[in-house]
């Protein structure tokens, strides 16, 4: 009950701008003001999001084939039906969430790439994480790749709904289509991310880990400010950049994990 209450007030804090999403290297004062956001991209509490229509949707599907190609990996590496039926919820929403996305460049006459063009060298780096956490993942098996897989989904969540708020709030005059699928994205993202954290912690509870972390206090992987950033699927367009490849996270962690305070 403890981790489920986390998890929806984690999102409902989110949505109420109540986190800082983005933490800086170096700890911020009162009187810290977020870095303006470049020219062309929208910011939301340090977290990046291009405000021209088929460069987020580029995104979007990029995300979309991204979280597609992890969940199928999974059903063939993991022996956990936990793991499994969480890949095949990804699988159907993600399929499902970038047809739409297809479908809407269509109308627009817009041509979306399968690989965005980075915007500055944050997102290249990034998404030579992302190559790297998948090559990674493909390595891995049973219990090993479902650690590594689900704690990645929790922090590239977090990322992913960092760069729709950013989206959200800086693409005031998008499409009612795009609007309509911003407003979707807003409220599937979440879900998907509690859903993440959830069976991250039946896993954490079948290693004897549970909810509290290790002994020694190693894993924690609900805290919103560690675990920003996550692997593959996270979004593209973010503050500082992740070694777990999101590309909207602020100062995620490699492979998804994170440290308990």
């Amino acid at each position: 009950m403890k981790r489920t209450l986390h998890g929806v007030t984690l999102a409902a804090v989110l949505f109420t701008g109540g986190v800082s999403l983005a933490q800086s290297a170096a700890p911020a004062t009162p009187a810290t003001k977020p870095a303006p956001a470049a020219k062309g991209m929208a910011e939301f509490k340090g977290f990046m999001a291009p405000t021209d229509p088929k460069a987020f949707l580029e995104r979007v599907h990029y995300i979309n084939q991204s979280e597609i190609k992890q969940a199928e990996l999974a059903q063939k590496s993991s022996e956990n039906p936990d793991v499994k039926s969480y890949a095949q919820m990804m699988i159907d929403s993600h399929t499902a969430a970038d047809k739409q996305v297809m479908d809407f460049a269509k109308t627009q006459n817009l041509k979306l790439a399968d690989m965005p063009k980075p915007a500055n060298d944050m997102e290249k780096k990034a998404m030579a994480a992302d190559k790297a956490n998948m090559e990674k993942l493909q390595t891995l098996k049973g219990m090993p790749f479902d650690s590594c897989y689900m704690a990645n989904q929790v922090g590239a969540h977090d990322a992913a709904i960092g760069m729709v708020m950013a989206a959200k709030q800086g693409m005031t005059s998008a499409p009612a289509e795009m609007t309509t699928m911003l407003t979707q994205l807003s409220q599937e993202l979440p879900k998907h991310r509690e859903m993440a954290y959830q069976t991250l912690g039946k896993l954490d509870d079948a290693m004897g880990v549970g909810g509290a972390g290790m002994q020694g206090g190693t894993m924690n992987h609900g805290s919103m400010g560690g675990s920003m950033g996550g692997s593959t699927g996270g979004t593209m367009g973010g503050s500082t950049g992740t070694t777990g490849g999101s590309m909207g996270g602020s100062t995620g962690t490699t492979g998804g994990t994170t440290k308990t305070k």
